[in-house]
């Protein structure tokens, strides 16, 4: 574990010199240093870091959770949830169609299209505070596409995860799929109509005990998610949804904070173990499409927002790179599919799928006027 550490660390100091994301970093760390490929061997069974790896995946949805806030939705109005459903239509109907057109199996084809489909939050968000475009006038569209994308977020792996462990039929489907969505719907309550009294019982001017508590809630309701059929990572972030919203909740996501780096990293860093760099070259091409196709999506639904929004090319350039990544929702997914028994070439295509892009977009990103210089001037 402290060799992960060190390792993961490592990289990122170095990529951070030339500008690069962390999580592709962390992925690489792993494949460099796992047991498929030469040299020194530091982990030989990625298991060893199962456990870490759900923590940090826990923690991961339960910061996204936290930052999460339904004002945000109704601040955004029409155009924001025109603008985040477009997006969404555009990619992960695109991912859906690029999953069939591969031919790897139905099950296979819905996973494509979450990852196709859904942005990294950590990404974008780490994206536009790196380029001090914070407060720009594409960030608020930005953000919230990001806020829609969580919403059908949880929705989608709630419906998915009943598909993945084989339901024997589809009334067997179409209830663990009821029951996944009513403990959703439970959660969802909760965090509507229970904030008061979630926050006094997590109230406490002890940061021991605090962190204690909110770290013992996200756990164990993720548990108990997975034994409703829900994703374990929608379980923490449906608590840190309920959290984020009481008088506690700006002092926990300090807290989380690290937790949520570390142990984050040990999850990028253990799926980067699974990775045999030599099936890489066997979804080579395949990467390469799907990284075409989310490109051309992610360049017509940036001029779907700039129409609703009224952006110049430079704005309009901005939506479309920003959003190019993708990162731990597409690794959630890579999880669920290796755990469910789907097509083994699924996990390389997701490793240098993610890797491409995560490198890709944040480059792409702050290159967005060297970009529209070279291009013929277009009204949007």
């Amino acid at each position: 574990m402290g060799g992960a550490f060190v390792a993961a660390a490592v990289l990122a100091r170095l990529g951070n010199r030339i500008g690069l994301p962390t999580i592709p970093l962390f992925i690489l760390a792993g494949i460099l240093l796992g047991p498929h490929t030469p040299g020194f061997v530091l982990v030989d069974d990625p298991h060893q870091l199962e456990m870490l790896s759900a923590l940090g995946l826990v923690l991961l949805l339960f910061y996204l959770g936290l930052e999460f806030h339904m004002d945000d939705l109704k601040a955004g109005g029409r155009k924001m949830a025109l603008a985040g459903g477009l997006y969404l239509a555009l990619n992960v109907g695109a991912g859906l169609g690029f999953g069939f057109a591969v031919g790897w199996g139905t099950s296979e084809a819905l996973v494509l299209a979450g990852v196709l489909g859904i942005s990294s939050s950590a990404i974008v968000t780490k994206t536009l505070v790196d380029l001090g475009r914070i407060g720009n006038p594409e960030t608020q569209p930005i953000l919230g596409i990001i806020v829609v994308e969580d919403i059908f977020l949880a929705l989608y792996l709630a419906a998915l995860q009943p598909v993945l462990t084989g339901a024997d039929s589809l009334g067997s489907a179409l209830g663990q799929i009821a029951k996944a969505f009513a403990f959703l719907l439970l959660l969802g309550l909760a965090a509507r109509f229970g904030t008061r009294l979630i926050g006094k019982l997590f109230a406490t001017r002890d940061n021991e005990l605090l962190v204690i508590s909110f770290l013992g809630a996200a756990v164990l309701v993720a548990g108990i998610a997975e034994e409703f059929g829900v994703a374990d990572a929608i379980g923490a972030f449906m608590v840190g949804l309920m959290l984020g919203n009481t008088a506690s909740g700006e002092r926990i996501r300090e807290l989380v904070h690290p937790l949520r780096d570390a142990f984050g990293a040990i999850f990028f860093f253990a799926f980067g173990l699974s990775i045999d760099p030599g099936d890489l070259p066997t979804v080579l091409v395949p990467v390469l499409v799907a990284v075409a196709v989310t490109v051309a999506m992610n360049i017509l639904a940036a001029i779907c927002a700039a129409r609703i929004y009224g952006f110049d090319p430079v704005p309009t350039a901005n939506v479309a790179t920003t959003l190019l990544a993708r990162g731990e929702f597409a690794l959630i997914l890579a999880t669920m599919a290796s755990a469910a028994g789907l097509d083994d070439r699924l996990a390389p295509f997701i490793a240098g799928y993610v890797l491409l892009l995560a490198v890709l977009a944040p480059l792409a990103a702050g290159r967005t006027h060297h970009l529209i210089r070279r291009q013929p001037a277009v009204t949007v």
